[in-house]
């Protein structure tokens, strides 16, 4: 990591650099016995106090002491990609609320606040794309009695890691005491790789709607209530594969979800039973939706996936998937 100049370790970073992305280095330890310098990159989310909050593009807070510092610069936004299609935060975040809908929702200003009778967080979590036209402390006070009211824990989706998110949001709630419960990345393909991959497919059947056999198999479902229907079946155009299972419960071996929204196919529920794995199930499914969502004129592909999920991530990688940015899921207290 760069720092110098002429020779010389230099802090070019103020208060006035908040909200900026910016590369710092720190000593940490006792000068001449065990110090040794630490580097980090992320968004300036606050100076008070002589202390500095940096959030990264992982979600994680990182307080640093004025006094600690050695180096510091502002740094240029992140690459919105390495391959694939270029896609900004926001066309990202609107393209992948409409794959995933929920059944009631109201304004807050420019924040929407969804429920789906707890099916999923997606469905039932704050999606704060804009100011809620109240300080942040009034604004999720009444986020908290909004979810309150329809018996469900308040959540709100935020984003790091891209140019245009949210790191000072992510930063003013853990101020506010909520907290970070789980974190995924939105990632982002050329779609026509996708359906090029060398996979039989000659078992895949695609239709518009789930039925009872594909519900069996998605593990989110539980029992399945109108709620869950209505979740799955939002979108402009939306897919559904499975690979037919031969046992007597007729439980498919594999399930997908595709929603087609212009050029981005999006990619959900892309499951496999435990004892199908390692077959290329999923890489049948995927394949099988690319190629209609191509049919329909679709020519990027994005998908979601939680950050431990290692399985899974590896699949996406050898698929071309990149992550663009992450998500994360705060929790009220």
């Amino acid at each position: 990591m760069e720092f110098t100049m002429g020779g010389r370790l230099e802090v070019r970073i103020t208060p006035a650099d908040v909200g900026k992305r910016v590369s710092v280095r720190r000593v940490v330890g006792v000068p001449g016995e065990d110090a040794k310098f630490t580097d980090t990159v992320g968004v300036l989310t606050s100076w008070d106090g002589g202390v500095l909050s940096v959030t990264t593009k992982s979600g994680g807070s990182v307080r640093i002491a004025e006094s600690s510092l050695v180096a510091g610069k502002v740094v240029p936004a992140a690459p919105a990609r390495r391959r694939g299609p270029a896609a900004s935060f926001g066309e990202l975040a609107l393209v992948t609320a409409r794959a995933w809908q929920p059944v009631e929702s109201e304004l807050l200003g420019d924040w929407r606040l969804r429920a789906a009778g707890g099916f999923t967080r997606r469905a039932n979590s704050v999606l704060p794309l804009g100011d809620p036209g109240l300080p942040l402390g009034e604004a999720l006070g009444r986020v908290q009695r909004w979810y309150e009211d329809r018996g469900l824990p308040a959540y709100v989706q935020a984003a790091t890691g891209a140019e245009g998110t949210q790191e000072r949001l992510c930063a003013g709630l853990e101020e506010h005491g909520w907290r970070r419960e789980v974190s995924a990345e939105v990632r982002i393909a050329a779609l026509a790789p996708v359906g090029d991959l060398d996979a039989d497919v000659s078992a895949v059947r695609t239709a518009r709607q789930p039925d009872e056999a594909w519900l069996s198999r998605y593990q989110r479902s539980g029992t399945p209530g109108p709620h869950v229907r209505t979740v799955l079946g939002s979108g402009p155009s939306v897919w559904f594969a499975s690979v037919p299972g031969d046992g007597p419960a007729g439980v498919p071996t594999a399930i997908g979800r595709c929603v087609v929204d212009g050029r981005w196919a999006g990619f959900m529920a892309v499951e496999v039973g435990p004892e199908h794995r390692r077959r290329g199930l999923a890489t049948a499914v995927m394949t099988a939706l690319a190629r209609t969502a191509l049919d329909e004129g679709a020519s990027a592909a994005w998908l979601q996936v939680e950050s431990d999920n290692e399985g899974a991530r590896a699949l996406y990688d050898r698929m071309g998937f990149a992550t663009h940015h992450r998500y994360h899921h705060f929790r009220s207290a």
